[in-house]
């Protein structure tokens, strides 16, 4: 469903600021993979995650979504085939729309555009029950206005409206770092309701080292560019945080610290 092939990113070239972002990146998401991604800051997995979506376009290498090349695709021909979802609550929808508007525009994404009704009673009442799936009684509140959403409940729908049009690949890049903690595992349980019973590919950039254990069938570990460990389901059953710092230290010879401590919050 996702192939990124030798990809290589490397922002300001040839100058005292040269940054290598994405060194050889190769990465293979199976349809319904669920893979959780852990690196420090800098470590490139915000822009692994802005390549596949197609807001930067790598330097070396090809990517494929669903047997697709998209490599040269710019992001707003990607959208149909792509669901996204952004740490800060305020991205993902459209404050001056009512909760209505913006399930409207996110259940066309992948639709032919005409001149009907953007809303009709049809789509009302699948609006409302997928909702309610939420628990968080906003069937009921279709004319809010979504700025007036607490950071959790604008999460939940960002999520849900990333989910509703069935995409090849769900991508949610630390989509729970900006919540306290309950409303942070509210989030976190209703990633795993959407993404099993629609059967998502999903990749996940977490900062988070536990729930990128609980979360997922695969698990990669990212550093200065690069892969460093790819962990598939039945060794992740058994890993712990110790084990994966551990790990860490012994492929890079080094401990984790500074701001790689942000792993383990």
């Amino acid at each position: 469903m996702l192939k990124l092939k030798q990809i290589n990113k490397i922002f300001n070239e040839a100058t005292p600021d040269e940054k290598i972002a994405l060194d050889e990146i190769n990465l293979h998401l199976k349809p319904g993979d669920f893979v959780t991604v852990i690196g420090s800051n800098g470590a490139g997995k915000s822009t692994m995650m802005n390549m596949i979506s197609g807001a930067l376009i790598p330097d070396f290498g090809n990517i494929e979504i669903a047997a697709k090349d998209v490599t040269r695709l710019p992001e707003y021909k990607r959208s149909s085939m792509i669901g996204r979802v952004f740490q800060d609550p305020m991205a993902g929808t459209a404050p001056a729309m009512t909760i209505e508007e913006n399930l409207a525009l996110a259940y066309s994404r992948n639709k032919k555009r005409g001149l009907r009704r953007g809303v009709d009673k049809k789509r009302r009442g699948i609006f409302q029950e997928s909702l309610e799936t939420l628990h968080l009684n906003l069937e009921n509140r279709l004319n809010a206005k979504v700025g007036m959403l607490s950071g959790g409940e604008r999460q939940a729908l960002s999520l849900l409206m990333a989910t509703f049009t069935q995409p090849a690949i769900l991508l949610l890049d630390e989509h729970t770092a900006a919540l306290d903690p309950a409303r942070a595992a509210l989030i976190t349980n209703l990633t795993k309701t959407l993404v099993a019973k629609n059967q998502l590919t999903t990749l996940m950039v977490t900062h988070n080292m536990q729930q990128a254990l609980d979360l997922g069938n695969r698990l990669i570990m990212m550093d200065k560019g690069q892969i460093i460990l790819e962990v598939e389901a039945e060794e992740k059953n058994n890993l712990t945080i110790e084990k994966l710092m551990a790990e860490f230290q012994r492929i890079r010879g080094e401990k984790l610290t500074s701001d790689a401590a942000l792993l383990t919050v």
